[in-house]
């Protein structure tokens, strides 16, 4: 899918304190852990927990979410289709990092190992 001008304003403006609890019950019904959705948001922004209760109580956009971050070097690494869209083929620098961080909440809710998701094999 191509992914269009208003579809990148979108998600930009979208809060992340409104999608964080869809992440966290979409990990939690596989049998996943908080802790395991927060180790996966920290590798990639460098947010711990004390920080994105933060952020969400701010009701920071993804936008400035993803501009206080301090994306993780390897995240590149971090390829696919997710939501429909490659991930590679995403030229929007902001819908390619919220689509990254989709991709690493899917990936651990379907069971994959966690050294797998962080990129560290």
């Amino acid at each position: 899918m191509k992914v269009t001008p208003e579809h990148n304003e979108r998600i930009a403006n979208m809060k992340f304190g409104s999608v964080y609890p869809h992440y966290l019950s979409k990990v939690e019904k596989k049998g996943r852990t908080k802790e395991e959705l927060l180790k996966v948001i920290e590798w990639l922004t460098g947010f711990d927990e004390g920080k994105l209760n933060e952020l969400i109580q701010e009701q920071a956009t993804f936008e400035t979410f993803f501009q206080k971050a301090k994306l993780n070097p390897n995240a590149e690494l971090i390829t696919g289709v997710i939501c429909g869209y490659r991930i590679e083929e995403i030229d929007n620098a902001l819908t390619k990092q919220v689509r990254y961080l989709d991709k690493l909440v899917d990936e651990l809710a379907k069971g994959k190992k966690m050294e797998k998701i962080l990129r560290s094999e």
